[in-house]
């Protein structure tokens, strides 16, 4: 097994280094995300980061032509090693100074820095030193081992692919979806009367135009819910009239129990507003005499 693992991983780290380099030397994207890198951060410039990550992606391609095609000579996993301890580095600091940026790994990600940044690059150092000591070619080993050589590089490809964002959109979400599918949406449970947590029913209560038209009335968070012939009904505490003349009021919505975001078509929400002192509904007129929300400016 060990004679296999340092026969190939050459190969496998020449894949790595070949497809990052080219992306970074040749995707027209590296300038347009280099500004959320955070090496434009550390360099303060998007033009100098833009600049290194093409350098780095040129470096990354002589050392994957090196792996190839002097899979024994100790130079090039020994350089890779070096990159492998700088790409740390660069990401223990990148984290520190800027954790909201991506680390332009692979120049074609918008993530911010994570753990499966961390051990591809920790990869590439263990990988480069381990290739630095080999003693066989790469190719021998695949007509020496060709079964064994099979298996060990499909694991590689498949460690490399779970700790590359890049790579999420062909496998994670495909697997997410399914998960949904077969167990179902986690915001259902069991029961019936359970389908849609509570915080659900806020949020879409506090997107329906109910609530706009309502809001002015109300001064508190929710207060208390409770479930009634299918209703989910939500509570607040509110005030209506102004100076002397204020009173205080609950405001009560109601709306189906079991609708959420992703139920089709707009979700009925009735309204009541209950005087505190006397337990009255307030007259319309009243509520109408509210005046409405102004919205607030925004700048394009």
């Amino acid at each position: 097994m060990l004679s296999l693992t340092t026969g190939l991983v050459p190969l496998v780290l020449a894949g790595l280094l070949g497809w990052t380099g080219a992306v970074k030397l040749f995707d027209r994207d590296t300038v347009r995300r280099a500004p959320k890198t955070a090496l434009a951060r550390m360099l303060r410039s998007s033009e100098r980061a833009a600049l290194v990550l093409r350098g780095t992606g040129a470096v990354e391609l002589l050392l994957a032509a090196g792996l190839l095609a002097l899979p024994a000579n100790r130079v090039p996993g020994a350089a890779t090693a070096v990159l492998g301890a700088g790409f740390l580095g660069y990401l223990g600091y990148g984290r520190a100074l800027a954790p909201e940026s991506s680390c332009g790994c692979s120049a074609n990600e918008d993530t911010p820095i994570t753990w499966r940044a961390f051990a591809r690059a920790a990869l590439v150092l263990v990988g480069g030193a381990t290739a630095a000591v080999a003693h066989r070619v790469w190719w021998s080993t695949l007509t020496e081992r060709p079964g064994g050589s099979v298996v060990f590089l499909a694991v590689a490809v498949a460690v490399l692919v779970a700790l590359s964002v890049d790579l999420d959109r062909w496998w994670l979400l495909p697997l997410r979806r399914l998960r949904l599918r077969v167990f179902g949406h986690p915001l259902f449970g069991s029961e019936p009367g359970d389908r849609v947590p509570v915080a659900a029913s806020v949020e879409l209560l506090e997107n329906s135009l109910a609530w706009q038209t309502a809001f002015p009335v109300v001064r508190s968070g929710l207060l208390d819910h409770w479930e009634e012939d299918g209703w989910r009904i939500l509570l607040y505490s509110g005030v209506h009239g102004a100076g002397a003349n204020a009173r205080p009021v609950s405001v009560v919505f109601a709306l189906d129990a079991t609708a959420s975001r992703d139920t089709l078509g707009d979700p009925v929400v009735r309204v009541s507003f209950i005087d505190a002192n006397t337990g009255n509904r307030v007259a319309e007129d009243l509520l109408n005499a509210v005046p409405p929300r102004r919205a607030l400016p925004t700048l394009g």
